[in-house]
């Protein structure tokens, strides 16, 4: 940044933040107005650039726009922002022109950009492309376009913590600024003590996002009143459970208001250092991170004496190399300190002896993301939502077998079944829905029968899950059980960091046994057999053993996915045991393949291609097949032009 935007950036902090008078015309009331777009003198064009949106096509999108409006001499400005959290819409395009109100549209890949373009920049909305308008009580309306407030997917949700994500420029401090942002660490350190930052966080309610559910303000004093003189604050932003995307779409999308909350927790405890522990994958989440702490920097928001109140504060990134378990607040500790990701033994817990032996606090995104809302609108306020022991909002990242996928933040106490049914728009396909899977490799999966469940802490764990930090898989009739249980526990014996024995060879154990239940049992002797059968007969036995005695909670949670799976879906593994057979047809070794007799026209393609000679028969006659050698491959399926080749 220029000595010339520092300085503005200054006086726009100190004009705002402080209530000084402007000492210059850019920093009038109607400046501010024009950094929040209330106003604009020429089309703005929005250009959704998270993760999502580039992975889409947004890359390609920004530079048709941009050569579009190159050839068409046309005055615009192109802003990227954030993902608003309706992902299966990317890449998304919203245009704002001069007195009218913003408006987005869906799915515009580079080929659609110029006929978009032609229609909206002349006042015409293309129906085809339109998702609907943002509301605003000083722009005109578009004639029938729905706001999008009023679909389905935004009724429902109460956007605290993704307020400004998909709306604002994530690499601008100044909008950031102009809606509100940083008033609540300015008064912070202008008026409260440490002990009062704790006191009205605890007063709120606010439970730890990250799916444990400790009440944040309670957490934070225990450090306070350790006797150090040094602390740390960490955020911890190692979002590494399979499906879940909140806190890459934060990172991307409103970045200072992580840095914010993080700032006011750290004077919170006393903590002159802090860290914001990020996955080196999100290589955009990192960029823009980087970019905000940068800006904060430069506007006097973090560093020495922050806005002359005496409060220092240093704010570094730290890039993790993406391992599971280092989600684990000590595992993540020591990876920070320099060490391998490993747990340790707790107590001492890290409030007391954390990072390099001091006080430590270790909250997720979504928990520091919540703070300055907190301290702008009063703890009563905060806790007036939710239920009796969850307050708030949660943020939920949806995937698998549903019609919408993305994120949406609906307020604590809502069912399962409302945001499934209606913000999510329910199962693909009309088809029935089968299992929710909450809570990452930590948590379970729970049956239909679980929907009228609200989002709450003591609720989901009666259900026998958890919250965890927000993933929310949706599993529909054409997915099978055993399979799942198997994923995760391929997925945790490879993420376990082997210094306990109960998690390093448990997981692998139980592993093992869902491989033989999955795997045809070709030549199997008797002795084979009875190892099999002793297996499956341990398997709940050796998934307590291991929740009983790992160090970690990824050891002591990592046979939830397979005890659910056995809860409430016992039948499908009895199948898949007893009968050799998966109903959904997904595990590939138990599929049987024969061939209609009536179909059959003796082409001999499928015994040509068959790789153990398991198919025979005579040239225009029907074949047949081994069913003994059949391997399961599934080549013959394939090549059949007659759709003779059946599967079971």
């Amino acid at each position: 940044m220029t000595t010339t935007s520092e300085n503005k950036l200054r006086e726009l902090t100190d004009y705002v933040l402080l209530n000084a008078a402007p000492g210059q015309d850019i920093l009038r009331e109607d400046a501010l107005s024009i950094l929040r777009r209330d106003t604009v003198d020429r089309p703005v064009i929005y250009v959704g650039s998270g993760t999502c949106g580039m992975i889409a096509g947004a890359t390609a999108t920004l530079k048709a726009i941009h050569q579009y409006l190159e050839e068409k001499h046309i005055d615009a400005e192109v802003v990227e922002v954030g993902c608003i959290g309706l992902c299966i819409h990317e890449p998304m395009v919203d245009v704002q022109l001069p007195g009218r109100r913003r408006i987005a549209f869906s799915r515009i890949t580079e080929n659609k950009v110029e006929p978009l373009l032609d229609d909206i920049l002349n006042y015409t909305v293309p129906s085809s492309y339109v998702i609907g308008q943002y509301s605003h009580p000083h722009h005109q309306a578009w004639d029938g376009v729905k706001l999008l407030a009023e679909m389905p997917y935004f009724r429902l949700q109460n956007r605290l913590v993704l307020k400004n994500c998909g709306i604002i420029n994530p690499y601008s401090i100044e909008e950031y600024i102009a809606r509100g942002g940083y008033r609540s660490l300015v008064r912070v350190l202008r008026n409260y003590s440490s002990d009062k930052v704790c006191d009205i966080v605890e007063e709120s309610g606010l439970r730890g996002r990250g799916g444990g559910g400790f009440p944040t303000g309670r957490k934070w004093k225990t450090a306070l009143n350790t006797a150090d003189e040094e602390r740390y604050l960490i955020c911890n932003g190692d979002e590494s459970d399979p499906g879940a995307f909140m806190d890459r779409a934060l990172f991307e999308g409103d970045p200072h208001k992580l840095i914010e909350g993080t700032a006011i927790a750290a004077y919170a405890i006393n903590a002159k250092k802090a860290f914001i522990y990020v996955r080196a994958e999100y290589a955009i989440a990192v960029e823009r991170l980087q970019a905000a702490i940068d800006q904060a920097y430069e506007a006097g928001l973090l560093g020495h004496n922050i806005l002359g109140s005496g409060y220092s504060l240093h704010l570094q990134v730290r890039k993790g190399a993406g391992a599971f378990v280092c989600g684990e607040e000590t595992a993540l500790i020591s990876s920070i300190e320099g060490k391998r990701g490993m747990p340790r033994p707790k107590p001492p817990f890290p409030a007391w002896r954390g990072l390099f032996g001091k006080p430590t606090i270790i909250n997720n995104v979504e928990t520091l993301a919540n703070i300055p809302a907190i301290i702008e609108h009063g703890p009563s306020w905060f806790s007036s939502m939710g239920t009796a022991g969850s307050k708030g909002t949660k943020v939920f990242a949806l995937a698998g077998k549903i019609s919408v996928t993305g994120l949406a933040e609906v307020n604590m106490g809502t069912s399962l079944k409302d945001l499934i049914y209606i913000i999510a728009g329910g199962v693909k396909e009309g088809k029935r829905l089968k299992a929710i899977q909450l809570g990452g490799p930590s948590g379970s999966c729970l049956p239909e029968k679980s929907l009228d469940v609200i989002i709450d802490y003591e609720a989901l764990r009666e259900a026998g899950t958890i919250m965890g930090s927000g993933g929310l898989v949706i599993m529909d009739e054409d997915t099978c059980m055993v399979d799942i249980a198997k994923f995760f526990a391929d997925f945790l014996q490879r993420e376990s960091c082997g210094k306990c024995i109960p998690c390093r060879e448990g997981t692998r154990r139980m592993h093992e046994i869902l491989e033989n239940i999955t795997k045809r049992p070709m030549n199997e002797s008797g002795h084979e057999t009875l190892e099999r059968f002793k297996g499956v007969m341990q398997l709940e036995n050796l998934a307590d053993v291991i929740k009983d005695t790992s160090l970690c909670g990824l050891g002591q949670t990592a046979p939830n996915p397979l005890l659910s799976a056995l809860k409430y879906f016992r039948e499908e593994f009895e199948e898949h045991i007893f009968d050799r057979k998966c109903r959904a047809g997904v595990c590939k070794d138990l599929k049987v393949y024969t061939i209609d007799v009536e179909k059959c026209t003796g082409c001999t393609a499928c015994a040509k291609k068959c790789p153990t000679t398991a198919i025979i028969g005579s040239p225009r006659v029907p074949h047949f097949i081994i069913e003994d050698k059949c391997i399961g491959c599934g080549i013959c399926f394939d090549v059949c032009k007659f759709v003779a080749v059946l599967v079971k």
